[in-house]
């Protein structure tokens, strides 16, 4: 990943409006699919939503944060590119040791449960 250490500049209030603007109209298809509930089938209101949502995103997208979450994508999808994922028999291999690790550790803490509840209730006297 490449570091951006130059500084960003604050939100002007340009981008405070389309901020505002973008909830406005995820809001608005929000509203509708709940307001029209009775007088529009349900596939038009989930419509209405999914518009609504592009609409917000690319008025998000078009501002200096937007900006700087398509860059933090882009660089998020190009260091997945390089990721080394591993064979299905060495998958197979590691689940089966944190397998048996999860049951050792807990049969040693309730081993450790036990002996603690047999010395209370010699302490207890019960």
């Amino acid at each position: 990943m490449t570091s951006n250490t130059l500084p960003t500049p604050s939100a002007g209030g340009g981008d405070i409006a389309k901020y505002a603007l973008a909830l406005l109209l995820l809001a608005g298809g929000v509203f509708a699919y709940y307001w029209f509930d009775g007088s529009w089938p349900q596939g038009v209101r989930v419509l209405a939503v999914v518009v609504a949502l592009a609409l917000s995103g690319l008025v998000f997208f078009s501002t200096g944060k937007g900006a700087q979450a398509l860059g933090f994508l882009s660089e998020a999808r190009f260091e997945l590119r390089k990721v080394v994922w591993p064979t299905r028999q060495e998958a197979t291999r590691t689940m089966w040791v944190v397998i048996v690790a999860v049951i050792l550790i807990s049969l040693i803490l309730a081993a450790f449960d036990w002996t603690i509840q047999l010395a209370v209730k010699a302490l207890l006297g019960s």
